[in-house]
């Protein structure tokens, strides 16, 4: 599924993505990250391999984002994006694509990681299944 452009402006924002992936025994897992787009998928980058969400992942590619809008949609709520999906691990880009979103969320200027040499780690790569919340993407005439 192609993300409407309002979602994908939301997405290429600085509002953190919560994203929720599934443990051994079903419950789910939380964590904030990063996003970005690259063609039609989120994206995120992980240095650490033994991440819980890099192992879920891995086992049970089925993931749910939300992210948190700033905008005010009648009749008084608060845009949000949810976005259930499947995701994918890419071995390698990590500190490349963690260097465009610190731009984004951290400013121009921010070099990160902050080291030298860091692991090459994994891009996870969700492709977009079905998406709901509070915005003009729920509503098929604004998209």
């Amino acid at each position: 599924m192609r993300l409407p452009e309002s979602a994908r402006r939301l997405v290429e924002s600085d509002a953190l993505a919560h994203l929720v992936t599934l443990n051994p025994d079903g419950s789910p897992q939380v964590t904030c990250i990063w996003v970005g787009m690259d063609g039609d998928e989120i994206v995120s980058g992980h240095l650490h391999a033994q991440q819980r969400k890099l192992l879920n992942v891995a086992r049970d590619p089925r993931v749910l984002l939300s992210i948190e809008g700033t905008e005010v949609q009648p009749p008084g709520l608060k845009q949000y994006l949810v976005v259930r999906g499947r995701a994918r691990l890419e071995e390698g880009g990590a500190p490349e694509l963690l260097q465009r979103l610190a731009h984004v969320y951290l400013g121009p200027e921010v070099k990160f990681p902050p080291m030298s040499s860091p692991p090459a780690g994994h891009v996870m790569r969700i492709a977009v299944e079905r998406i709901g919340g509070v915005g003009p993407w729920t509503d098929p005439e604004a998209r």
